[in-house]
């Protein structure tokens, strides 16, 4: 896999559901297109969220991965 080169990262650990979403929505909203946000999220409803989010909204999810209990995903803006 290539890696990922992110712009922003947004820390939503702790957070329980909607919060890490929601977060997630707002600072999508301030990043260019094309730039690239790595979310990490402990919500295990954060990984289904964040695939429906990315469907609805048209930004790509690039790559989603679980590590050490967290979900870490990488969003790209488009």
């Amino acid at each position: 896999m290539d890696i990922v080169k992110e712009d922003q990262v947004l820390d939503c650990s702790d957070l329980l559901c909607p919060v890490p979403i929601v977060n997630t929505s707002k600072a999508m909203k301030e990043l260019q297109v094309g730039q690239v946000l790595k979310v990490i999220a402990t919500d295990a409803g954060f990984p289904p969220d964040v695939e429906a989010w990315s469907r609805q909204t048209g930004n790509d999810l690039l790559h989603s991965i679980t590590e050490d209990g967290r979900f870490v995903v990488f969003l790209k803006k488009n």
